[in-house]
């Protein structure tokens, strides 16, 4: 008969588990690229759920905040305080990325309009783009980060996590200055 242990934080993760988030997380920012730039919107109108925008500024403001009160528990080593901000963080991340499905589903892409060519410039190439690029990138270091924290492997956790952390926190900032953008010039 064996006895229950914690799992070992010195193996190594299966590279099958890896490469299945890393998949997974490709096809999802396809499908949002698809969604963004290819599917012609429902709603064409804009006379349903209208205020989705507004909530997903919200959802990544609360996610900022949860990220950063997550870093400052980890730091002074309240472990529990950490691992519940960090699921908070994580629970409106995906809150967020529904709400941003169903407002692209119904609405399409927003575009920056282009009476203000400097403002617009300064939109997408400074701040869009590499939000884009990061949210990207941050989609499979968060699962990973997760797993790793989840399956007892916390060496290699704080290692991705100190990766993870400034990417997901400035998705989440620039997600809202995306958002204060485009409601500021429409």
């Amino acid at each position: 008969m064996s006895e229950l242990t914690a799992p070992n934080p010195s193996y190594r993760t299966p590279p099958s588990i890896i490469a299945a988030i890393i998949g997974v997380s490709a096809v999802a920012s396809l499908f949002l690229a698809w969604l963004v730039y290819y599917h012609a919107p429902i709603d064409a109108s804009g006379t349903r759920l209208t205020f989705l925008p507004a909530v997903d500024a919200v959802l990544n403001a609360l996610c900022a905040i949860f990220l950063i009160n997550g870093f400052r528990s980890i730091r002074n080593r309240r472990i529990e305080a950490h691992r519940n901000s960090m699921f908070a963080a994580f629970i409106v991340s995906s809150a967020f990325l529904a709400a941003y499905i169903a407002n692209h589903i119904l609405h399409g892409d927003m575009l920056f309009p282009t009476a203000h060519p400097t403002a617009r410039l300064i939109y997408l190439w400074a701040l869009l783009l590499p939000h884009i690029l990061l949210a990207t990138i941050a989609l499979p270091l968060i699962l990973i980060t997760f797993f790793l924290s989840l399956t007892g492997r916390f060496p290699a956790h704080r290692k991705l996590a100190r990766w993870t952390f400034p990417i997901w926190l400035y998705v989440s900032v620039s997600g809202v200055a995306v958002y204060a953008m485009l409601a500021a010039y429409r």
